[in-house]
């Protein structure tokens, strides 16, 4: 709603804009870089063209993913085969299986509708970007577009860990099974696994960025962050016990490992930028003690 006010803002340049040549093109800016009036049809004009657009992309990627589907799918029960592997040298049963007669049609389907919002990612991002942009000032699209360009990098590191150290937490949960039992393993609760690993670990890579942008922000300084290094280290630790799905240390702490690195790195961007913002205001920032509020905590940001 706060965005859509601001779109709201300023003087319509049209009594009857559906009637007007410029009708669903970019509105204009004022000196202070907002955007003039929009009125509602307008914006649910544009919202039908952007869904429109998305729509198409993720199709087009669900065809590309159905051709695909034996490559995308060999990439995804990779981890498990390694596992299965190691498994039999062992002597023990382990089988990936399909249980129902059009299970495998509705697999097909599932890969390649993941695979489609995957692959139509930037043309979705982009129409929801430009949806968004004229309601924000020429600062903060600055802030949304740093946030796009290093969120994506980001996710897929996190994804690549947990890719890396899938097969690890496959082989220490099948290692519970009792001898002389065949391990029968669903394929789309493997999936679901599967998509809920590389998930939780491509979404905790995200959490630096999001105490970056509070701090840019002016809602969280960086002394603030620094005096809660304890509950931060604690966080970090419960999210990933709870987030891993063994639950095992080794797992635990090759997600809570990189992410406490990464939350380093922003708390010592926070800080940079406290002294940048302290400087341009003129403000003695080593004045004030940890455990007392600086200007930071009660102003925003200019």
């Amino acid at each position: 709603m706060a965005i859509m006010d601001r779109i709201g803002r300023g003087k319509d340049t049209s009594k009857n804009p559906s009637d007007s040549p410029n009708a669903g093109a970019e509105t204009p800016e004022d000196s202070r870089g907002s955007h003039v009036a929009m009125p509602l049809t307008e914006h649910l004009r544009e919202l039908r063209n952007r869904l429109f657009k998305s729509g198409i992309a993720i199709v087009a990627g669900m065809v590309l993913g159905w051709i695909y589907y034996a490559e995308i799918f060999a990439w995804i029960s990779r981890p498990f085969t390694d596992v299965i592997a190691e498994a039999q040298a062992d002597g023990k049963d382990v089988t990936l299986a399909l249980t129902g007669v059009a299970d495998p049609f509705v697999l097909q389907i599932q890969v390649s509708a993941v695979a489609g919002l995957v692959l139509s990612a930037p043309v979705w991002l982009y129409q929801l970007w430009r949806f968004v942009t004229p309601g924000l000032h020429r600062n903060e699209r600055r802030w949304a577009i740093g946030f796009v360009v290093i969120a994506t990098p980001l996710f897929a590191a996190g994804i690549t860990l947990a890719y890396v150290v899938m097969p690890l937490g496959l082989e220490i949960l099948l290692g519970f099974t009792p001898e002389n039992v065949e391990n029968i393993v669903s394929v789309d609760k493997y999936l679901s696994f599967f998509l809920r690993t590389v998930l939780v670990f491509g979404v905790g890579f995200l959490t630096p960025l999001f105490i970056v942008l509070l701090n840019f922000a002016g809602i969280l300084s960086g002394k603030r962050l620094v005096s809660w290094w304890r509950w931060i280290i604690f966080i970090v630790f419960l999210f990933s016990a709870v987030a891993t799905p063994t639950g095992d240390p080794i797992n635990l702490a090759l997600l809570a490992g990189p992410i406490l690195i990464l939350v380093l790195v922003a708390v010592g961007i926070s800080l940079l930028n406290d002294r940048r913002r302290a400087r341009k205001r003129g403000i003695d920032f080593d004045a004030y003690g940890d455990d007392e509020l600086s200007p930071l905590d009660d102003e925003l940001p200019e």
